[in-house]
């Protein structure tokens, strides 16, 4: 269902001050050594496995600093920045200055038709209600045929997801307009564009007490201890916890059309 365009600019202009007022705290959590190899553990081997990225134009789109750039040009990758924040933006451009970088908004790119082999978001649809078809629909539009379109969010439908929506109510670190992704209406309303590659579903100790130190307001030097241990516990709990007991997805999807090259 298509969002009107005054409900498209407010939860913009919202999550853009947003994320302006908290980037530097923002990225001190999320940017941390300890988030990092969660992300290497926990979130990018799903989020890539199967897709060669040497030589692949990737647009990590809501892109924040660059929490994933530093894998994909590891990896091979051309690697193009987009975020609606200046803050994130400026960041993205000191820390990857061998990348390339744009400020703008998920849900009109500026990109040409069928310009990337992949696209991926990590964490960032759930910012853009009303509007996460419409930015499915700018993804849609910028992959080549055969592209990859990977994202992590929160997934509704979730044990996590109750608690998460009386959290997301009351705390002031989250913007007003976030919610989790309905995945199973986003993939009936897409099943004719995309092929569903794989879905994978996580997240329990790790996830809340390191991922997310930030909003539970922990000390980055505590972090630090305890990272470690609730990392490998988290690993051991994974495959055995399922989509309702999980606080995150994983989806990689391709859109149809001809085959995309793979690792």
């Amino acid at each position: 269902m298509k969002t009107n365009k005054s409900c498209k600019f407010k939860s913009e202009a919202t999550q853009k001050e947003h994320f302006n007022r908290l980037a530097e705290l923002y990225e001190a959590h999320y940017d941390s050594p300890e988030n990092g190899i969660y992300r290497d553990r926990c979130i990018n081997k799903h989020l890539f496995e199967g897709i060669n990225l040497k030589g692949a134009k990737v647009l990590e789109a809501m892109c924040g600093s660059g929490q994933t750039t530093g894998f994909l040009l590891a990896n091979g990758a051309e690697v193009t920045g987009l975020d609606i924040s200046p803050e994130f933006i400026e960041r993205f451009k000191k820390r990857w200055p061998q990348a390339e970088c744009v400020t703008g908004s998920i849900l009109n790119t500026g990109f040409p038709d069928n310009y990337f082999d992949v696209v991926v978001i990590v964490g960032g649809l759930h910012h853009v209600h009303p509007a996460v078809g419409e930015a499915v629909d700018e993804v849609y539009r910028v992959l080549k045929p055969g592209g990859y379109f990977s994202f992590m969010e929160p997934h509704a439908g979730s044990i996590p997801d109750v608690i998460r929506k009386a959290w997301y109510f009351f705390d002031k670190y989250f913007a007003e307009n976030e919610a989790s992704v309905d995945l199973e209406m986003l993939k009936k309303e897409n099943k004719e564009r995309f092929e569903f590659i794989a879905e994978f579903y996580f997240g329990n100790v790790a996830f809340l007490f390191v991922w997310n130190s930030m909003i539970l307001r922990i000390p980055l030097w505590l972090k630090k201890i305890y990272s470690p241990a609730l990392i490998g516990i988290e690993a051991l709990l994974n495959p055995l916890q399922g989509k309702r007991l999980s606080c995150l997805s994983v989806s990689r999807w391709r859109k149809k059309g001809l085959a995309a090259i793979e690792g």
